[in-house]
């Protein structure tokens, strides 16, 4: 994440659970990203999270010691590929800079991509019945990340959790740090969610950030841990509650 930059201008995103498409606008105002695009914006995340110990958990495993960095690699960007293109599908990807230089995934209230025909059309249905995952990067992800983070989004939520905002991912490119771009994405839906009287809700997996995200009105509610590899992976868990306005 990066320190805050009061030039950077938001076009207003005027949405509910599915915003419609908008224009090309200036590098430093937030736009969404379209199907064409899915490439460009999950490259983006991969470079941001390519050190990731939550990203690189399903990546590296014991039983995939032996394979490629360039094998690795691919299976990193397929992920963020996917997930990518299932969010255009059901959901809200943004980006802002130049050259998807900050790229957001947010899942609106009452979406989700577990549907059939998302699993189908964004190829995420490799991830889950094909050969992507080595065994061990199958179970971590499909028997333990995933039901864990479906649990402790129901618990923490409750009667909010269809109502809710999620911010799936946000990550910025190294070289593109410190321009206020998270802040322009995050607080493009923050402040829907405020207008809509909705929480928003994510998954910290950095020790930096959740500090950053406390400025934007994010508090931890709790830890969760990833215990299957030799070292637990900690996440926090960060909800925002709805701000009223001050008029």
């Amino acid at each position: 994440m990066e320190k805050i930059n009061p030039a950077i201008t938001i076009k207003s995103m005027q949405f509910t659970s599915s915003p419609p498409e908008l224009p090309l606008i200036a590098d430093d105002q937030v736009r969404r990203v379209g199907k064409g695009e899915y490439k460009e914006a999950a490259l983006c995340l991969a470079k941001s999270f390519k050190d990731d110990d939550v990203a690189m958990y399903f990546v590296e495993t014991g039983d995939a010691a032996h394979w490629t960095r360039e094998k690795k690699w691919d299976l990193h960007v397929s992920i963020l590929e996917y997930l990518v293109y299932g969010h255009i599908l059901k959901g809200l990807v943004t980006t802002i800079g130049p050259n998807y230089d900050c790229v957001a995934l947010w899942m609106p209230p009452g979406q989700n991509m577990e549907d059939w025909l998302t699993c189908f059309r964004s190829g995420m249905w490799r991830l889950q019945y094909g050969f992507k995952f080595s065994a061990e990067g199958h179970k971590r992800y499909f028997r333990e990340f995933m039901p864990l983070l479906h649990k402790t989004k129901h618990e923490v939520l409750g009667h909010h959790e269809d109502d809710s905002w999620y911010l799936v991912y946000i990550g910025t490119k190294p070289d593109a740090r410190g321009k206020g771009y998270a802040r322009a994405l995050i607080e493009s839906v923050t402040k829907e969610a405020d207008a809509e009287n909705r929480y928003c809700y994510l998954e910290s997996s950095n020790g930096i950030n959740p500090k950053i995200y406390r400025k934007l009105g994010f508090e931890i509610i709790k830890k969760i841990h990833l215990t299957r590899a030799a070292k637990p992976v900690e996440m926090d868990i960060m909800v925002r509650k709805p701000v009223e306005s001050p008029i």
